[in-house]
């Protein structure tokens, strides 16, 4: 492997472990970073000629861990004496176990004194390693603005002095929450473009995957953290049948089941089985297990609405969502209940007259009551408000189909 080649793999594997490291004493996300960019152009130089180190992250630890004691000397040599003698002398050698505190990285950046909408990017920079360009153009802003967030964010964890260790018992739940919501977040954005595209998301998308496998190896008896990662692997899996030969959009209920990723969704699944027998049901947990009622009757060919309905009424109970409501009015349909579900929709017609599910389900549930002029004037509503190209023309060109929870 060449110097370059293992330089990237480090980064790739080791990248938020090491960040994590770094700045745990010092409580400086950025002075970490430009230390370990610092430690990989060393290596870059130094290992062509020296040869590959038995450990290469540790060999990157070490460097790194020179350079943030270099830093600190200059920045103020008396007040930084004491730890940065420290920094030295915990120096590991190249064959010692790094321990890895990404999980408290990733709690950092979902403190409640951590803005929001840079709850995301910070967790995909500090410890995924993606530089301020490709977040904004994953969460469609500028470059200038996305690094500006991102320096803010940092700031703000070095002035208020947050700690980089594990929340109480009490703070866990919400911050691992927190946690979640960020890395489905990015998870959605991708997913937005990609579909928009075709491919543009991709990347953001495997990169919020991995941020939940990352989630889920760190906090293994964590019944949540299994489900969001079961509910993104069941969306990945049908991918490929989104769209026909021609690029038109596919609905859920028209998929060639052989066209999905078999062993996303297998391992959606036994992660979904993991995840029951804590037996502390969550919000992702119920939302991959509706996507597994889904796979199960376009497999089966068997009726699963009522299953489908008990799912979203639980899920209603939990998180009330308007996504969430609009789409138990459409199970509510499905189950042979239409005109029931028609009141639900007017229920929620004055908040959320301009969001395009709602009008989609509208026009499906006013479709299965046999109201086709009142059905057409929704999904003209529904297609104007869709971004996707491919779903607008499926909206305007159907005349029957199922709600926007079959969309996918």
């Amino acid at each position: 492997m060449s110097a370059a080649a293992a330089a990237e793999l480090a980064a790739r594997q080791a990248y938020g472990r090491l960040v994590a490291i770094l700045a745990a004493r010092t409580r400086d996300v950025a002075a970490a970073e430009d230390a370990l960019s610092e430690a990989f152009h060393a290596a870059l130089r130094r290992w062509p000629e020296t040869g590959m180190p038995e450990n290469p992250v540790a060999w990157l630890l070490t460097a790194a861990r020179r350079q943030h004691g270099h830093a600190h000397r200059h920045i103020q040599v008396r007040a930084a004496a004491e730890p940065t003698l420290r920094l030295l002398l915990e120096e590991a050698p190249e064959t010692a176990d790094i321990p890895d505190r990404r999980l408290q990285l990733l709690m950092v950046c979902a403190h409640p004194a951590i803005a929001l909408e840079a709850q995301a990017p910070l967790m995909l920079q500090t410890v995924l390693g993606l530089d301020a360009a490709r977040i904004a153009a994953c969460f469609l802003t500028s470059p200038a603005a996305m690094s500006q967030r991102l320096v803010r964010a940092k700031a703000r964890i070095r002035d208020a002095g947050i700690g980089f260790e594990l929340p109480g018992a009490a703070e866990l739940p919400a911050r691992l929450d927190s946690v979640m919501n960020a890395i489905y977040a990015a998870f959605g954005t991708g997913w937005a473009d990609l579909l928009a595209d075709g491919a543009g998301g991709t990347g953001l998308v495997e990169e919020a995957i991995w941020l939940a496998r990352l989630l889920v190896a760190l906090l293994p008896g964590a019944p949540e953290p299994k489900g969001l990662l079961a509910l993104m692997l069941y969306a990945a899996a049908r991918r490929g049948a989104r769209r026909d030969a021609a690029g038109r959009f596919v609905p859920l209920s028209a998929q060639d089941p052989q066209a999905w990723s078999r062993a996303f969704i297998a391992e959606a699944e036994a992660l979904l089985r993991d995840a029951a027998r804590a037996a502390l049901p969550g919000r992702f947990q119920i939302e991959a297990a509706i996507q597994s009622v889904h796979v199960e009757a376009r497999i089966t060919g068997a009726d699963r609405a009522a299953a489908l309905l008990a799912l979203y009424d639980l899920l209603a109970r939990l998180s009330p969502t308007a996504g969430v409501l609009v789409a138990r009015a459409a199970a509510i349909a499905d189950a042979g209940h239409a005109q029931a579900a028609l009141r639900e929709l007017d229920g929620l017609a004055g908040e959320l007259a301009g969001y395009q599910p709602w009008w989609a389900t509208r026009a499906h549930v006013l479709g299965l009551l046999g109201e086709a002029e009142a059905a057409r004037e929704a999904r003209r509503r529904a297609a104007g408000l869709a971004e996707d190209p491919a779903v607008r023309a499926w909206l305007l060109g159907a005349q029957d189909h199922a709600g926007p929870r079959n969309q996918a």
